[in-house]
């Protein structure tokens, strides 16, 4: 069984998902986030065993609630109705895009190559914080 990471966004969602030993996350492509993401994330779940969603959770450095943790959590809410056989759960993910755009640009990725990744590579980076997270000490 693996794990889906998902990064929110307004017109992308970046995906990243779990070896089945649940100790690294690779980057899938990124899901448009339209009418058709639902059943392309059902497809997904399928085919990649998933066991459990990991939804990034965006917030300001503050601790206050955003306009993005709002569609968050709209996200969350909506594929914890549409999946309910799978455990869905929101994960912190503070700087986990500006972390994937520094690591895209450290492997020498111009900004104009990079937008296509992004997403799915903040997705990364935010489900590996939360495996690693999971560890025993």
């Amino acid at each position: 069984m693996r794990l889906l990471g998902i990064d929110p966004g307004t017109r992308r969602c970046g995906v990243a998902v779990t070896d089945t030993a649940q100790s690294m996350a690779f980057p899938r492509e990124a899901l448009e986030n339209d009418d058709t993401m639902f059943e392309q994330l059902a497809q997904l779940i399928d085919q990649e065993s998933i066991e459990r969603i990991v939804i990034g959770r965006p917030v300001a450095l503050s601790g206050n609630v955003t306009r993005s943790t709002e569609i968050a959590h709209e996200l969350f809410e909506a594929i914890v109705v549409r999946f309910p056989a799978v455990v869905v759960e929101q994960w912190d993910e503070r700087f986990t895009t500006r972390e994937a755009q520094r690591s895209l640009s450290g492997a020498g990725l111009r900004a104009r190559d990079q937008r296509s990744r992004i997403d799915s590579a903040a997705a990364v980076i935010m489900l590996q914080n939360y495996i690693d997270a999971q560890r025993p000490h």
